[in-house]
């Protein structure tokens, strides 16, 4: 069924809301000089904490891609359209730049100051100086692998009947892969998530990394996922599975 201008507007918003929140929320996490530094195991907490709460408001409306590569793989397992996949990234793109500006008024200034002062900016995502580009090029294309086939086993028609703890899924997916991840690139495994900072703070030596690792990742793995793993499941037996399943929440 075609959506209506309506929806396709609050779509637009919830991805723009909804990845705002992430990079801000995900971003403020990470202040330290205002009583408490948070340790790495903190930050990958939250910003998977703070996935879950928003998948959880927002995955109705439009799924919580949240990421330019989920929207990605979305679009080759045929779930958005060509039209709308563009408008899913152009709403996380600027959701993640407005998100920093907020955190921006709401933080103070020698938070910002300090960290630009010392490195690339307060939350921009950096390789670690350790590792050459190739090597972190191929760390956030891992990560963002592992993450883009959580996605392509959410989405598979077998699991039609397995949606109630997404939310969950994906909050704990992404705080394990930050946790694994974070020290070799900052485990962006999102373009807009690391986007959002790098405009605000104008440095963008590396940024391509953000890019081409987790885009890379999302198309080569959800076209992998569906030609060898997905298997469609008849509409009466997936009507009569979400069904039953309807009849024993009511009866709970």
């Amino acid at each position: 069924m075609k959506k209506s201008t309506l929806d396709n507007i609050s779509v637009f918003l919830a991805e723009l809301i909804g990845t705002g929140l992430l990079v801000m929320l995900g971003c403020m996490g990470c202040v330290s000089g205002l009583g408490h530094t948070p340790s790495h195991f903190e930050l990958c907490i939250n910003f998977g904490l703070i996935v879950m709460i928003i998948v959880q408001v927002f995955g109705c409306v439009s799924g919580s891609h949240l990421n330019p590569a989920v929207t990605a793989a979305a679009w080759v397992y045929e779930l958005v359209s060509t039209k709308m996949a563009l408008a899913y990234v152009a709403a996380q793109c600027i959701g993640a730049f407005m998100g920093y500006g907020v955190l921006k008024l709401l933080t103070p200034a020698t938070v910002f100051d300090t960290a630009l002062a010392n490195g690339a900016g307060f939350c921009v995502t950096q390789p670690n100086s350790a590792i050459s580009n190739m090597q972190a090029v191929g760390i956030e294309f891992v990560a963002t692998m592992v993450l883009i086939l959580v996605c392509c086993g959410v989405w598979d028609p077998r699991n039609a009947k397995h949606h109630d703890s997404v939310a969950l899924k994906f909050g704990f997916t992404v705080g394990a892969l930050a946790v694994a991840a974070g020290p070799y690139t900052g485990a962006s495994m999102n373009p807009a998530r690391s986007l959002g900072p790098v405009l605000w703070n104008g440095v963008y030596n590396a940024h391509w990394i953000y890019w081409v690792g987790p885009l890379g990742a999302a198309f080569l793995t959800a076209f992998a996922y569906k030609a060898v793993f997905r298997r469609e499941v008849p509409v009466e037996q997936l009507n009569h599975e979400l069904a039953a399943l309807n009849t024993d929440k009511s009866n709970a």
